[in-house]
């Protein structure tokens, strides 16, 4: 008997590990760049750990809004075109039924089996076939608020949480060189998990996360340390 072949995607995986590596990106590169410039214009031990306390709980707070918000407006969005369609196959079945089955044809089907296929996904579930044919809404890519916005908060304060470790467990002064690098390594692991996990090159994402933050990072200690000598 032949076995049964099933396909293992990475698309399934695409929106929360869009919001938790933007959210433990966000969390190291802004605590981190934040930390280096304030060191860089020498300020104390205590208020570095003051200022990356406050940098992770609000980046945490702004992360977690900011995502609520605009994942809503997308999912007021489906809501919006899913009425929509309920309407127009409420009073103009034929018409949907017709659309559906140019949207096979289009993928490839005659017009005859078109018509067939969407003639019996029209009469199993019409809004559902609609919805995923004709709209391109699944479970999987559909827009989930207030998930997003709690991944995007706690991943955040997750990649934020490591630079204030690292400033609890060095010495004063060594800290810019500590921070910096400890930094660019965390980012380059995350880097390379998330392009494992969404299947793409590790090389390319390790290089790609770890040239911009060390790109931020650099920009942001560069105007501490002006500020700190001419102000």
């Amino acid at each position: 008997m032949r076995r049964q072949h099933l396909e293992r995607h990475k698309l399934e995986n695409v929106n929360w590990l869009r919001a938790a590596v933007l959210g433990a990106n966000d969390g190291i590169v802004s605590t981190s760049s934040l930390l280096l410039g304030v060191a860089a214009a020498h300020s104390t031990h205590h208020t570095m750990l003051i200022t990356g306390i406050a940098s992770l709980v609000a980046g945490a707070m702004s992360m977690a809004t900011g995502e609520y918000v605009s994942v809503q407006s997308q999912a007021d969005t489906e809501q919006a075109a899913l009425e929509k369609e309920k309407v127009e196959l409420r009073d103009n079945p034929s018409d949907e039924q017709s659309e559906l089955a140019n949207i096979y044809m289009a993928r490839g089907l005659d017009p005859s089996l078109a018509a067939q296929v969407a003639a019996q996904l029209m009469a199993h579930d019409a809004l559902g076939a609609h919805t995923r044919d004709e709209l391109g809404i699944t479970d999987t890519l559909s827009a989930k608020p207030l998930y997003a916005a709690m991944a995007s908060a706690a991943s955040f304060a997750l990649g934020a949480l490591l630079p204030l470790i690292v400033i609890l467990l060095t010495a004063p002064g060594y800290l810019i060189i500590a921070i910096s690098s400890a930094s660019l390594l965390f980012l380059a692991i995350l880097g390379g998990l998330a392009a494992y996990v969404g299947g793409a090159s590790i090389f390319n994402g390790v290089l790609r996360v770890s040239f911009w933050s060390a790109l931020a990072m650099g920009v942001t200690a560069g105007i501490g340390s002006f500020i700190g000598t001419t102000v």
